[in-house]
């Protein structure tokens, strides 16, 4: 059916709910919104799925998370009658219908069967992905669009091993929900008495494995209580475990109050994405105020952190997801070192986008570092594999977006185990009469300049990822041989799994498949290409070598107007 059939399909159906109804009925003169909505349908990804909130079969609304939890409630069945009874947890984060989202799944989940476990109020990603192993549940949904503006929500699923869910078992699940054609005919139960709250331990327990991993607890007793801390939760769902895990640990913490509450509308920040310093502002302005050292911000979902330092005229900056990757691994390494407790076989993940410079560091410490695709699922999966052989221990494991993980206790992103780390290591520092920015610094001189940047050209409407992944596409059958300064020494086709060499060499890689065109540049820069598999942008990330951050920045321009360059040719 066309769209405008899809349309009146659902606005005629009685078992429309009203509130939906009246706005369905509010679009009815806009054929552009008609057909964005019900055009296509929202796609479930490796990642869930993730949309803009509203009436239609691509936006997120309890009809679309009804027939995807039916998808889902259809493969555990598929699996036996032990899975049902392990059954699923459902977490939620602070979002537009989240608690809504939540309780619609758990109750489509209970009419078929499968005991459901339901988060009493919102919890964060981390800890979503620890309760499936602590409660030993055949799967987890996570409702949350992490760090997207307010008008989006989206619903992850994890496997039981509390990573998201694999390919494999992602595309039984796709089949089964492509089987639901009649979004309005799926029911839940929400009243089943197979539904139950997480028992508050697990929150307890997660706590507890994470006061396992400080490093320094000296430096913690001896300058925790007079570090002067700022944090902002961004109206998210991290306030209760940060300060809890910064409580156990003596570390005094200044929350931003205008920011701490719940807030679906996020009515304080542009977008709730702790990235950039803007999200930051507040906490900024309070550590000035306060004469504060450091200023930590949590998303929504509570698993990406951001982190600001004074620098050395005393003024905030914003660290880059980057820079907080390679300070955080810089600093595990040290101190696992100094204790004489870094294993052999350790073993530090990053994705390829994630700087250069974190090879520089691993190789220095003597430990192996592994690269995988965009999304912490590929390093949880990492987690998963070493467990099984023995063959590497895992120690930490970040990604370019504020994403950081140490500790096996959950297979996600993890922000308040990474707010426990970075404020024992403003400890630390302190404790050793050095700051973080100055280490930073040193961090610079030591292994070279590397100016890590991101890029992301927005796109929008029905085709929005049909017209982001032609551009990919369509790069690889141009021949780039330089941009700006830079030669290119080999191209990385993601996609095919190949590396060619400016000579022609080609390698296979043994990575899994994503649709990304990767420029490896003489002097160990790089440039990548590829679109975001959660939202509507085109990603361009740039890593560049340089003797000083202004030479950096004045070849990233070069490179910069290139690749622009590049992009209007293939486009045409």
């Amino acid at each position: 059916m066309g769209y405008q059939e899809n349309y009146q399909t659902w606005l005629n159906d009685p078992r429309l709910d009203g509130e939906t109804k009246a706005e369905l009925l509010a679009i009815a003169d806009d054929e552009k919104e008609k057909e964005y909505r019900f055009g296509g349908e929202l796609e479930f990804g490796t990642a869930g799925m993730r949309g803009l909130i509203g009436g239609g079969m691509n936006m997120m609304n309890i009809y679309t998370v009804m027939r995807a939890t039916e998808g889902l409630s259809r493969y555990i069945c598929s699996l036996g009658e032990e899975a049902k009874k392990r059954g699923v947890v459902i977490s939620y984060d602070t979002r537009r219908k989240s608690r809504l989202f939540a309780e619609k799944s758990a109750g489509v989940l209970a009419k078929n069967g499968i005991k459901a476990y339901l988060f009493s109020d919102v919890h964060p990603v981390p800890m979503l992905s620890y309760a499936v192993r602590y409660l030993n549940t055949v799967a987890g949904i996570m409702v949350t669009a992490s760090h997207n503006p307010k008008e989006y929500n989206g619903y992850k699923v994890y496997g039981e091993d509390g990573a998201q869910m694999s390919p494999e078992a992602t595309e039984v699940v796709v089949r089964e929900i492509e089987k639901i054609t009649d979004y309005l005919s799926v029911t839940g139960d929400e009243k089943s008495p197979l539904i139950s709250f997480v028992p508050e331990e697990a929150d307890q327990t997660y706590l507890d494995a994470l006061s396992k991993l400080t490093l320094s607890k000296e430096a913690i007793e001896k300058c925790g209580k007079d570090l002067r801390l700022v944090y902002t939760p961004v109206h998210g769902s991290g306030y209760i475990p940060v300060t809890k895990i910064l409580a156990r640990l003596g570390i005094n913490v200044t929350v931003v109050e205008e920011q701490k509450n719940p807030d679906p509308e996020f009515s304080t920040v542009k977008v709730p994405n702790p990235e950039f310093k803007e999200t930051l502002s507040m906490g900024i302005a309070l550590a000035n105020k306060i004469r504060a050292d450091v200023v930590f911000g949590t998303d929504p979902d509570s698993d990406r952190l951001g982190v600001a330092v004074k620098d050395d005229k005393g003024e905030f900056i914003a660290l880059s997801g980057n820079q907080v990757g390679i300070l955080l691994l810089d600093y595990i390494l040290t101190r696992l070192k100094e204790e004489n407790a870094l294993p052999a076989n350790a073993a530090v993940v990053k994705s390829f986008v994630t700087t250069g410079m974190a090879k520089a560091i691993a190789d220095d410490f003597g430990v192996s570092l592994f690269e995988t695709p965009v999304g912490f699922k590929f390093i949880g999966e990492k987690i998963k594999e070493w467990e099984k052989s023995g063959e590497y221990t895992y120690i930490f494991g970040f990604e370019e977006s504020c994403g950081y993980l140490r500790g096996t206790h959950a297979r996600d992103k993890d922000a308040v185990v990474a707010s426990m780390l970075a404020a024992e290591m403003v400890c630390y520092y302190t404790y050793i009469g050095k700051s973080v920015y100055a280490r930073l610094m040193e961090i610079y001189r030591k292994y070279g300049f590397v100016l890590d940047k991101n890029v992301s050209v927005q796109y929008s409407g029905l085709n929005a990822m049909k017209e982001m992944n032609a551009v990919v596409d369509a790069l690889k059958t141009v021949k780039a041989e330089k941009f700006g300064s830079f030669a290119v020494a080999a191209v990385r086709d993601y996609s095919a799994s190949l590396r060619k060499t400016r000579d022609g060499k080609t390698e296979t890689l043994d990575i899994p498949k994503c649709n990304c065109v990767y420029y490896e540049l003489e002097g160990g820069s790089f440039i990548c290409v590829r679109p975001s598999g959660t939202e509507p942008k085109l990603k361009i990330y740039y890593s560049v070598r340089a003797e000083n951050e202004a030479k950096a920045n004045e070849e990233l321009e070069k490179a910069k107007k290139s690749v622009e360059a590049l992009l209007e040719s293939v486009k045409k």
